[in-house]
C-alpha cells in the first residue's frame, strides 16, 4: 500500500488533471486521469472500486468506491469534469495550484475536484473497519454537459444506499431542492429573395417575430400558474439568449435562429415543457408549414425537491450550523435521488467561484469540511 499523499498533494495532482466537459469537440477531453488518481488512492484506503466506461461519451468512466457491507448507508457524490476555462482571463495557470491569499487557485478547486481530496483526508482517519452499514464514494463524468455519467450509473446500478450528499460549493449549506434546465433552439427556414419584392419570399425575421410574441405569452403562463416561494424567483424563468438572422439589408431573411433557456420548477417535467414549447407554436407551424424546427440544444436537468423537513435533512442541516435552504441551478441529484436514497447537496467554496476565471476554493472551508464530511459518515454508517 503506497502512503496517502497530504491534501494539499491531492489539490494538487486533481487540479493538474483537466478534465473539461465541452459540447464542442475541440473542448472537449476524458477524466481518465482523474479517475485513475481517486481509484488509486481510495484503493489504498481500503475501498473497493469499479470503473465503467460512459457509453454516448470521449472516453469518459465513472468510478463507485465502496467499503463496509449491509444495506443502507451513506453516498458521498461528485462529478470528476470542470467546464472550459477562459483563456488569457485567468491572473495564473488553471491547471496549476496557486496559493494566495488564503485562497486555492485553479480549475475544479470548488466546482468540484477538491471536493473529492476531502472526501478522502475525512475518511483515512475513520474507524472503516467498524463501518455497520457500507459508504459508497461516487464521481460521475460529464455533469457540466450532459450528466451522461450520472444518468449511466443510476440506470445501472444496484446499491440502495438510505442518504446521499452531492458535494456541490453550496458554502457547506444543505440544498434540498432547486431548478431544472432546459435549452432549446429555434430555427425559422424562409425564402430569400430580392428585397424589393417581399411578396415573392418569406421573411424568416418576421416569423420569428410572431415566434417570439408567442414564447412571451408562454413566459408568461409559466411565471402566472407555477410558484414556489422558497426560491428566490420563485417561478419559471424564459430567456432568450441568442438570435441571428439574415445576411444583408437588400435580402429577403431566409433563416433566423433563437436559443432560448427555460428553469422549471419542482414538478414540471422537461418534457412537459418541451410539449408546451410545441403547442404555443402549433399555429405558426400549422400557417407556414415546414418553415418552425424546434430542437435541444444540449441534454436538459431535471428539477430537484427533496424535503426540508425530513430527518436526514434537518440532520445534516443542524451538523452544519444553518438552516437548509434553495438554489436556482442544476446538479444531479434528480438522477441520484432515483436510488430511493434522501439526496441532498453540500459542499465546500461557494457558487460564485464555479465557472469563472481564477476559479478558487477559500482555505477557511478544508477543515470545516472535513470535520463535517466525518460526522456525516459516523451518523449515517456507524453510529
Amino acid at each position: 500500500m503506497s502512503p496517502l499523499p497530504d491534501l494539499k498533494t491531492r489539490f494538487i495532482q486533481l487540479i493538474g488533471a483537466p478534465s473539461i466537459s465541452g459540447l464542442e469537440t475541440h473542448d472537449d477531453m476524458s477524466n481518465h486521469a482523474v479517475i485513475e488518481l481517486l481509484q488509486n488512492w481510495f484503493s489504498d484506503l481500503g475501498f473497493h472500486c469499479e470503473v465503467d466506461l460512459v457509453k454516448d461519451t470521449n472516453g469518459k468512466h465513472n468510478l463507485l468506491a465502496k467499503i463496509g457491507s449491509g444495506t443502507g448507508g451513506l453516498l458521498l457524490a461528485g462529478h470528476t469534469d470542470t467546464v472550459p476555462f477562459d483563456d488569457g482571463r485567468w491572473s495564473q495557470d488553471p491547471f496549476t495550484l496557486t496559493e494566495k491569499d488564503n485562497k486555492w487557485y485553479g480549475l475544479g478547486t470548488c466546482d468540484m475536484k477538491g471536493f473529492f481530496a476531502l472526501v478522502l483526508e475525512a475518511v483515512k482517519d475513520l474507524p472503516l473497519t467498524e463501518l455497520k452499514r457500507p459508504l459508497y464514494i461516487f464521481a460521475s463524468a460529464d455533469e457540466e454537459t450532459t450528466m451522461n455519467g450520472a444518468k449511466a450509473f443510476t440506470e445501472s446500478t444496484s446499491i440502495a444506499p438510505d442518504y446521499a450528499i452531492i458535494g456541490e460549493p453550496t458554502s457547506l449549506k444543505p440544498v434540498y431542492m432547486h431548478k431544472g434546465h432546459l435549452a432549446q433552439g429555434i430555427r425559422v427556414i424562409g425564402r430569400s429573395g430580392h428585397s424589393s419584392d417581399p411578396a415573392r419570399g418569406l421573411n424568416a425575421i418576421e416569423v420569428m417575430h410572431q415566434v417570439i410574441g408567442q414564447l412571451l405569452k408562454l413566459k408568461q403562463h409559466l411565471a402566472d400558474n407555477y410558484r414556489e416561494d422558497a426560491f428566490t424567483v420563485p417561478y419559471p424563468t424564459m430567456n432568450f439568449g441568442h438570435v441571428h438572422g439574415g445576411d444583408a439589408a437588400n435580402r429577403i431573411c431566409g433563416c433566423c435562429d433563437l436559443h432560448l433557456d427555460i428553469r422549471p420548477l419542482p414538478g414540471l417535467p422537461l418534457s412537459d415543457l418541451e410539449l408546451m414549447v410545441i403547442n404555443y407554436l402549433a399555429d405558426i407551424s400549422a400557417k407556414y408549414p415546414g418553415a418552425i424546427n424546434i430542437s435541444t440544444l444540449y441534454p436538459g436537468a431535471e428539477p430537484f425537491a427533496g424535503k426540508a423537513d425530513n430527518p436526514w435533512t434537518q440532520l445534516v442541516a443542524e451538523l452544519a450550523g444553518c438552516e437548509a435552504e434553495v438554489v436556482n441551478y442544476s446538479t444531479e441529484a434528480p438522477y441520484i435521488n432515483k436510488l430511493g436514497c434522501q439526496t441532498l447537496v453540500l459542499g465546500p467554496g461557494s457558487i460564485n467561484q464555479a465557472h469563472q476565471p481564477d476559479e478558487f476554493i477559500a482555505t477557511a472551508f478544508l477543515s470545516p469540511t472535513v470535520e463535517l464530511l466525518k460526522k456525516l459518515v459516523h451518523h449515517a454508517c456507524i453510529k
